[in-house]
């Protein structure tokens, strides 16, 4: 895409390791533009143990902001001279704002999560959830739920020390960690309301599969089904719940909302979310 550049452009950018990959910087500009605000964000390659030094360079080159993916999320949280309540929460940062010489971090993605349930019409609250997944995006979920005042949220994972870990961060004790067992699967699916998928079975470029999908057969008609993938947009998984009647979601939404609410924090600027989702959305399907 195009993008103007003048000597009064601030820069903001995305770091990760690998992060070429990247799609912030398509959903960034594509906001940026409609918006009519003089930043520019790139994609900025920082392997893992560059953290601090990274920062540092960050504000010497007068960055505004700039967004985390991995490795650096919880690398970031020590460095930081404020947390807001999410990324205190989550004990991770996904977004941080540089003004005056001063790093302030912040998480959106628990908050990008629960607007794209809004946009379907799912409320968690009252709900048991099934969680597959102890990783970040889990974590982010997970504590989000809890908050949300979901009923129980099971964490279910290969690694039962990791759910445990996850688990063990909700002071309300509504997380319980569980195995990844197929029998296990389905006997939680018999009473769940929303099943969230937070591994990497079913990505494009080797995140595997699930060996067995009956326990999305076990789920209450009502039941609703995310899963944070968005690459491809139809995985196995959505699709059979969609076969067995269940409001089926992937993670574009996700995805997209955690941008436009990272986006505010950088430029203070008010954004109807749900309006820039709708723009952005159609360039994501077509690069996909």
């Amino acid at each position: 895409m195009l993008v103007e550049l003048r000597n009064t452009t601030r820069k903001l950018c995305v770091i990760g390791d690998p992060v070429l990959h990247s799609k912030s910087p398509l959903i960034h500009n594509t906001m940026l533009a409609a918006l009519g605000l003089d930043y520019v964000y790139l994609c900025q390659p920082v392997p893992a143990g560059e953290t601090a030094a990274w920062l540092s360079a960050a504000k010497c080159a007068g960055y505004a902001g700039f967004n985390a993916t991995m490795p650096h999320k919880e690398a970031l949280v020590p460095l930081m001279d404020g947390l807001d309540p999410d990324a205190r929460l989550y004990g991770a940062v996904n977004t941080v704002c540089l003004r005056e010489g001063r790093a302030l971090g912040c998480n959106t993605d628990g908050l990008g999560f629960l607007r794209a349930l809004e946009d379907a019409g799912v409320r968690p609250e009252g709900r048991k959830v099934v969680l597959l997944g102890a990783g970040g995006a889990a974590k982010a979920v997970a504590l989000k739920l809890a908050q949300q005042g979901a009923e129980r949220v099971w964490v279910c994972n290969r690694t039962a020390e990791k759910a445990q870990a996850l688990c063990a961060q909700d002071p309300a004790g509504r997380l319980a960690p569980a195995d990844f067992a197929p029998e296990t699967l389905r006997r939680l699916c018999r009473e769940a309301g929303l099943l969230v998928n937070c591994t990497s079975l079913g990505m494009a470029g080797g995140g595997g599969q699930f060996e067995d999908l009956g326990f999305v057969d076990a789920m209450p008609p009502e039941a609703a089904v995310f899963d944070a993938i968005y690459h491809p947009a139809e995985t196995a998984l959505l699709s059979r719940a969609r076969a067995g009647g269940h409001t089926a979601l992937n993670g574009l939404g996700m995805l997209l909302y955690q941008a436009v609410f990272a986006l505010e924090h950088f430029t203070g600027a008010s954004i109807d979310a749900a309006a820039m989702a709708r723009r952005v959305a159609p360039l994501l399907a077509a690069e996909a």
